[in-house]
């Protein structure tokens, strides 16, 4: 009977104090005429923002698993200002599943929101395109690439621009957005060796033999020309003024590719006068018929 009644006690007192436990919990605190919170709300805030930034930090992880470290450091800067962006969400959706009435915040976030990204739309394109660079790793420092047509070599790769130098050592300073509205041509993604060419036609009747011959000449005795795989020519069509050939070969350093090829055609020249195979200009025959009187 004793146990019995003791037991009674135990339970009349857990029930009160799991009472007051809902009663402290229950509190609320009223912000305005609108918006109430109470303490078990907090303590729901705050549980889904711990559980949001465990997610967080496992999506950073995976992203930036395989990225160096240079580009890890640029991929966290970009993840510190959309992490904030996100706690923000969060909070409002759980605010307002839990019963706050968030409806003034949610119209006043949603217009300061849409007047942010209008103001600021090429700013987002760009940084969010410096992420996609980072994560793709579709163009690295050191790569010569080709936008818009203008080259240059890549120097540095920030989150709202990229920095390229040009082969006359100008700088090219590089929106990101631009990647995703052109065609980006990356010259040594396969890397540096790479295959150029020059066109040069000869007069009807010149020894095609020969001219193959000089032009494989001028190629192979270049010192920036690379013997595997060797030069070739391509006699590529009967044009209407001359022969047509191609001359391709292949360089280590496609960025300095201007000064090779200069060189290769100041050579092709000097051959062909020493050989006497002419370079034709352009000819038309012009026939004039008289009326008759």
């Amino acid at each position: 009977m004793i146990q019995e009644l003791s037991n009674i006690e135990d339970k009349i007192t857990e029930s009160g104090a799991w009472e007051k436990t809902k009663e402290f919990l229950n509190m609320h605190l009223d912000i305005s005429e609108k918006i109430s919170i109470s303490i078990l709300d907090v303590l729901v805030v705050i549980t889904v923002i711990f559980i949001t930034s465990i997610v967080l930090k496992l999506v950073l992880r995976a992203f930036t698993r395989n990225l160096p470290r240079e580009d890890k450091g640029k991929f966290n800067v970009a993840y510190s200002y959309f992490r904030w962006l996100i706690y923000l969400v969060i909070l409002l959706i759980t605010l307002h599943s839990v019963g706050v009435d968030v409806t003034a915040v949610f119209a006043a976030s949603a217009a300061l929101l849409i007047g942010i990204g209008l103001a600021l739309q090429t700013l987002f394109q760009d940084i969010i395109s410096g992420v996609f660079i980072l994560i793709d790793q579709s163009v690295h420092v050191g790569d010569i690439i080709e936008l818009d047509g203008k080259v240059g070599r890549v120097e540095e790769i920030k989150l709202r621009t990229t920095r390229a130098v040009t082969i006359d050592n100008k700088v090219l300073v590089i929106p990101n957005h631009l990647y995703l509205e052109n065609s980006l041509y990356n010259w040594t993604q396969n890397g540096t060796i790479t295959r150029e060419s020059i066109s040069v036609g000869v007069a009807y009747g010149s020894d095609v033999q020969l001219v193959k011959k000089l032009l494989l000449q001028a190629a192979s005795t270049h010192p920036d020309v690379i013997s595997t795989p060797e030069p070739i020519v391509l006699f590529t069509n009967f044009g209407e003024s001359s022969l047509d050939f191609k001359l391709v070969f292949t360089i280590n350093d496609s960025f300095k590719a201007v000064f090779p090829k200069s060189d290769i055609r100041f050579e092709i020249d000097k051959l062909f006068r020493e050989h006497n195979v002419s370079i034709p200009f352009p000819q038309r025959d012009i026939h004039i018929k008289q009326q008759p009187q």
